[in-house]
């Protein structure tokens, strides 16, 4: 899955961090990536809140840190952070709203897959919508347990992006026949063509192609070598904030969609 693409040695991996390197511009432009209210932020505490506890300068690491979303939330909850992300142009944007906001937050350069950080190391660890890119997640989940400390935790923030519930079928039909009555303009695309066929692309090709549920990911952690694993389907404070900046038929599908928040531990 991860070989060399037309005989060149520019593999799959090499593909995820080129994209994410050139969506990195307008990122913190879509709702759901960025975060546009202060409703949408707490909801964010509460869920991290609930399933990490207070920081209390314990260390945390958030991979796939992007533009230092989530990164930034946990500074709020007191926690020692350390952001990594493999795209360059995510980091620059990361560190500059820190140095905004005067937060003391290291951004590195890495891969969520192979981090090379130490044993033992970090009380939990972070990632939002990183779970369903992961060429290997088993691979990544022992690496993960590995820099865990003994008792430390990890935290999923992700969903199946790509099978719709029988309710957002529902949605996309009934939007697609108002644009056709001209009752709601046709949605601009945010992205240019050639990224979204790029993203279906290396979406056709991660180890979640048909969708990244949450019981396929607590199978791959138990694997591992996670125990006491919690799924949490309840973010509709979240999805809610998110909505009011969102277009009518897109919030409405928001809440819809297979997403979680999945907490597990390691042993001590």
């Amino acid at each position: 899955m991860d070989g060399p693409v037309n005989g060149s040695n520019f593999n799959l991996r090499d593909e995820i961090k080129a994209y994410w390197s050139e969506r990195a511009a307008t990122f913190d432009q879509s709702p759901g990536h960025e975060i546009f209210s202060e409703e949408e932020r707490e909801a964010w505490h509460r869920l991290i809140a609930r399933h990490l506890g207070a920081g209390q300068g314990r260390t945390a690491l958030d991979l796939a840190s992007g533009t230092g979303v989530v990164s930034l939330l946990l500074d709020d909850l007191g926690f020692d952070v350390t952001g990594l992300d493999w795209a360059e142009p995510m980091l620059e944007r990361a560190r500059a709203k820190a140095d905004a906001k005067g937060r003391r937050i290291a951004f590195r350069l890495g891969d969520a897959e192979n981090t090379m950080e130490p044993d033992n190391h970090y009380d939990v660890i972070t990632n939002r919508h990183l779970v369903w890119t992961l060429v290997d997640p088993e691979a990544a989940f022992a690496e993960w347990l590995r820099i865990l400390k003994p008792g430390g935790s990890v935290l999923i923030v992700d969903g199946d992006f790509v099978n719709a519930t029988s309710f957002g079928r529902l949605i996309q039909q009934l939007a697609s026949i108002a644009q056709r009555l001209g009752f709601t303009p046709s949605e601009t695309a945010q992205l240019p063509q050639q990224l979204v066929e790029t993203h279906r692309n290396i979406l056709s090709r991660v180890h979640f192609a048909d969708g990244a549920r949450a019981d396929a990911v607590v199978e791959l952690l138990r694997k591992a070598g996670f125990q006491d694993i919690t799924i949490d389907t309840d973010l509709r404070r979240i999805h809610r904030a998110q909505a009011k900046h969102m277009d009518f038929w897109k919030g409405l599908a928001r809440g819809s969609q297979h997403r979680y928040a999945i907490k597990a531990t390691k042993a001590t």
